[in-house]
Formats: C-alpha cells, structure tokens, sequence
C-alpha cells in the first residue's frame, strides 16, 4: 500500500532546492505532494526571524548552502538578491496544482542557474514551457491566490514553522538535514514510540524568556 506524505516548500529556500534534488533518496512506494507555502507567513504566525533577517545568520547560511551543494554534486548558484519576493513564482506553482516538473524547473531557474525572480521576461519565458503565456494572468487569478493562502494556513495548522517541512502522518520533519531522520521514520515508523522520543516530546520546560 502506497504512503503519503507533504512537503512544504517556498522557493526562496536554498535547503528546499537541495532537499528537492534528493527525491530519489524516498521509497518508490511514497507519494508525495508537493504544497508551496509562503515562508514569510510561517514567519509572522510564529513570531520569528528567518535566517536572511540576522545579518550573521544571512552570510553563513549563503556560503554554507554554497559549500553543502558542491559537497553534494548540486549545480547551485544563489541568485542575485535574497532575500527575494516569491509570490509570482509560488503562485506559478500552485497554479499547476503544484506539478513536479514545474517545482522542478522553478528551482533550476533560482538556485540551479541563480535566476533573477525579478526579470519578468525570464520568468514568462519559464511559464511558457509549461502553457502559460500570460502569466500575470494566470498568477492574478483569485483562486490561485487563495491556493497559496490556504497551502499555508494549513501548513501553520499542522505546526509546520519552517520550510522545507515533510509532513507524514503526524509528524514534522524540518530541513534538509531531517532527510536521513525522515528516511529511518519512513522504515520504522515505531522509532518515534521509544520511550526516549516520549520523553522529549513531552519534557517540561525549566526557564522561558521575558519577550
């Protein structure tokens, strides 16, 4: 019987980008739905920074998702400004229902060729492999909007804080560097029983800060 599992995404997301290139790595017997969300909404809902806010978090996250793709094989390339606003491409996505092969050419076009989101001509010019050739049109459309709003309003729902998040029955699995944790879940789902995951589920905190 075939598994389901969701994967939360933005594009502005270079560990989405990587994360994405590993889809191999997932049984063949997972589906998985692609669900782009906007990151600067998890943001606000959840009340923190996102790493390209912190000035000495923004450069290290650029020269290590640098570093980590050449490690990886990854054609990688940031692109000329980021953060970036997402919404024309996040709503390309979920105006063909999030289709693999567009995710897939979106990223290639930001993170692989570091394409600029904000050359229009560039951007029609991808939306046009895929039939689109009025792409202010079709990203306009108020149910394409809506898709977007709703994609992120659930993600919130279910706890998701951070992109890329797989979502598999219950639980949450956030960033790049959850892959391996996600692939041990998805073969022995138990794991997360033991009494140790228990316990940090559900242990107390000691001290909070005054915001």
């Amino acid at each position: 019987m075939a598994r389901h599992a969701d994967w939360y995404f933005d594009f502005i997301s270079p560990y989405a980008y990587l994360q994405f290139k590993h889809f191999h790595k997932l049984p063949a017997d997972l589906e998985v739905t692609l669900k782009p969300v906007l990151f600067a909404g998890l943001l606000g809902h959840w009340e923190h920074k996102g790493p390209a806010e912190i000035p000495a978090k923004r450069v290290q996250t650029y020269r290590y998702s640098h570093w980590l793709a050449k490690k990886l094989g990854v054609p990688f390339k940031t692109p000329p400004a980021h953060p970036f606003n997402p919404l024309k491409i996040l709503r390309l996505a979920c105006a063909l229902d999030g289709d693999h092969a567009v995710v897939e050419a979106v990223f290639n076009f930001v993170w692989g060729t570091g394409g600029d989101v904000n050359d229009d001509a560039a951007l029609a010019k991808l939306a046009a492999r895929f039939g689109v050739t009025d792409l202010a049109a079709v990203i306009g459309r108020d149910e394409v909007k809506e898709s977007l709003r709703a994609n992120t309003e659930a993600a919130i729902a279910r706890g998701v804080y951070g992109v890329p998040t797989f979502a598999v029955d219950e639980e949450l699995f956030w960033g790049f560097d959850t892959t391996d944790m996600l692939l041990d879940y998805l073969a022995n789902p138990a794991m997360m029983q033991s009494a140790e995951m228990q316990r940090l589920t559900n242990m107390p905190m000691a001290a909070s800060r005054k915001l």
